[in-house]
């Protein structure tokens, strides 16, 4: 067995298509299939299910998929580690982020970068769902999501802020000079919010039942910025989390208004998977974020902006 067979089943799986999974590993079609084909041999088993096209993995297959990634995620420590003695860390450190966290990611990722300016850094917007299946399946160093209310799976977390929510609405709308807004006042506010596959609007929505009302968003959308954008008009308001500011702040024609605080306040921080040894981009990573009192620089935005 070679480490290149599991890389191109690993390719194979990441693409889900013989001839992308051979480009992106700069190999032709027949050497990847027949490379996959030969390590079917070796372990006696099927791994691929082949029709007119790639159909997926078989049960060993899916087991072998997996092994796969744990010897490749091992090749990357052994190499980092190696790099590290030799004077340095280096490599790519493969982070994922809920959307709502990307906005504050550039207070972790400097100060990584200023204990380790051979790293590169590599941050992927994802669902929060995603991001565990990504880390059990060792391809994530490090996410950056919600550590409670969902299931995580068996990983190490790290928490740095609890998320509080504002009401981004227009400058002379009917909540503008409010000092705060209840959850149930939104009912009939045309809403711009994330869409429902996110945990944060899973959180929201939770939030609008416990004050006893059901909201339908006016718009859905899946970046922050979109968001942004349409309140902007002036047509519609959003209900964001207090990071958000960090990055966009409170732009001309619009306002700030805290919302009630709900029952549960939801914590973002960082997970990797529960493993020994830490791989040592991650380990960086976590050493790197006890600099950083996250918290308090988002209490700080919260008295500029309020």
């Amino acid at each position: 067995m070679l480490l290149r067979q599991l890389e191109y089943l690993s390719a194979l799986a990441r693409e889900g298509h013989f001839g992308r999974a051979a480009e992106a590993c700069h190999v032709s079609q027949p050497a990847l299939s027949a490379a996959i084909r030969k390590l079917e041999a070796e372990l006696d088993v099927q791994i691929v299910q082949r029709g007119q096209r790639f159909e997926g993995f078989t049960p060993e297959g899916k087991q072998v998929l997996l092994w796969a990634h744990r010897i490749l995620a091992e090749q990357d420590a052994l190499r980092h580690e190696l790099a590290s003695m030799r004077g340095g860390l280096s490599g790519v450190l493969r982070i994922g982020a809920i959307p709502t966290a990307q906005t504050i990611a550039s207070l972790l990722t400097a100060p990584m970068f200023e204990d380790h300016p051979q790293v590169r850094i590599s941050i992927e917007s994802l669902s929060s769902r995603e991001i565990v299946h990504r880390l059990a399946e060792f391809d994530l160093d490090i996410g950056l999501t919600y550590v409670d209310g969902e299931p995580l799976g068996t990983v190490r977390v790290t928490p740095l802020y609890r998320e509080r929510y504002l009401l981004l609405t227009p400058a002379d709308g009917r909540f503008a000079g409010r000092d705060s807004v209840g959850w149930g006042e939104l009912v009939d506010t045309p809403l711009c919010l994330l869409s429902s596959v996110m945990q944060n609007r899973r959180i929201l929505d939770r939030n609008f039942a416990e004050a006893g009302v059901t909201v339908t968003a006016s718009v859905e959308t899946d970046t922050v910025s979109a968001i942004y954008a349409h309140v902007a008009t002036g047509r519609w308001s959003s209900v964001i989390a207090h990071a958000w500011l960090y990055l966009f702040g409170v732009p001309e024609g619009l306002k700030v208004v805290p919302l009630n605080r709900p029952r549960l306040a939801h914590q973002v921080g960082l997970v990797l998977a529960d493993r020994d040894p830490e791989p040592m981009l991650a380990r960086a990573m976590l050493d790197a974020t006890r600099r950083v009192d996250m918290q308090a620089e988002l209490d700080q935005l919260l008295k500029k902006y309020l």
